[in-house]
């Protein structure tokens, strides 16, 4: 979809970088106006980020309490809107307790090993035409990259901890992950190969004409196949075997408490609003959609939470699988699928180039 030249939302980014750089450029020398509008990018997309995921925790317990038939938080703030806020406050002021039998130090590294990487993501993200921290031209390859680090920051807290039930959401973790980990890369590669770019500006701008996820049967798989991966690698219902409290209480995380506790839902969550986010990006056009005067950061919000509307609506209807029903999942269904689908792409693009282009 064009974008009007008198919104400026459309590229606030490169508009507020030029503005901030002439201004600078006039009282400081290089390299530092330069420095300065990243370090501000990065505490934009931050800030962003920690307002998203508190938005997501209420109206995940929101949309939740209404599938159940109750009314959910509904107590602080009108309409229990500042609910996040005051969860935020006492987990603040909560102790943060460390076992006896605990070691110390990757005990308190874990769960910053686990959401720094998780934040990171947030940096490529497009939330419209120009509008993101950084547009790598191997932003792909940068998403799956720090999407496998926090893997390390959950085996870490398990191990650490002392605990055997933490051990064993550790090691399940580690498995889960690193067995969707796999489809997971080969069906990225469905819309890198239609698109002919890394570039995560690339690949919503080759989908003007359509979106991936209307190419059946590639894209329609891809698409169906690569959010189910998601919710495997970020642990969501029903693949939350990892923390799964009828079985091992809370798994890895079952020693936690106070922030250090909140920073392992911090990167859940953030994990969450990505998975919507690449579905989009990948899938769904991105910022793209034809015919309506909509701005485009304002498109690409609307599908991004209709995203995580379907990771909550699946955790309020689907039961929790076995293990060894999620692991076939993985080993048996999507990876010879995603190899078959990454096969047929790559013959739609050496035989119809035109039929994407």
């Amino acid at each position: 979809m064009g974008c009007p030249a008198e919104w400026f939302f459309c590229d606030p980014f490169g508009r507020l970088h030029a503005l901030v750089l002439t201004s600078l450029g006039a009282v400081l020398p290089e390299p530092f106006p330069t420095i300065i509008v990243t370090v501000l990018a990065v505490a934009m997309a931050t800030t962003i980020a920690a307002v998203i995921v508190l938005s997501e925790t209420l109206a995940e317990r929101k949309w939740v309490g209404n599938m159940q038939g109750r009314l959910g938080p509904n107590r602080v703030g009108p309409s229990g809107l500042l609910q996040p806020i005051a969860d935020g406050i006492k987990l603040l002021l909560k102790e943060i307790i460390i076992p006896t039998q605990a070691d110390r130090i990757p005990f308190l590294l874990a769960p910053l090993v686990t959401v720094v990487p998780a934040l990171m993501v947030w940096s490529v993200i497009p939330w419209g035409p120009g509008l993101s921290v950084t547009d790598l031209n191997v932003g792909v390859l940068f998403i799956l990259a720090m999407g496998a680090l926090p893997t390390i920051g959950i085996i870490m807290a398990g191990w650490a901890s002392g605990n055997k039930y933490a051990v064993l959401g550790g090691m399940r973790a580690a498995a889960q992950l690193i067995s969707y980990e796999i489809p997971m890369v080969l069906l990225m590669m469905v819309p890198v190969l239609l698109a002919g770019t890394m570039s995560l500006q690339g690949i919503v701008e080759a989908q003007s004409r359509i979106w991936y996820v209307f190419l059946f049967p590639v894209g329609t798989l891809a698409a169906l196949l690569f959010f189910i991966a998601g919710l495997a690698e970020i642990n969501r219902s029903p693949f939350d075997l990892p923390e799964a409290e009828s079985e091992i209480i809370a798994g890895f995380h079952i020693e936690y408490s106070g922030m250090a506790w909140a920073l392992f839902y911090l990167a859940e969550y953030g994990n969450a609003f990505v998975v919507s986010a690449m579905t989009t990006i990948l899938f769904f056009g991105g910022w793209q959609i034809p015919f309506l005067p909509i701005p485009p950061f304002l498109v690409f919000f609307l599908k991004c939470y209709l995203g995580f509307f379907v990771i909550v609506w699946v955790r309020g209807t689907v039961p929790r699988v076995r293990y060894d029903q999620m692991m076939r999942l993985a080993w048996k269904g999507a990876l010879p699928i995603a190899l078959i689908l990454i096969g047929l792409t790559a013959v739609i693009v050496t035989v119809a180039p035109g039929l994407v282009g």
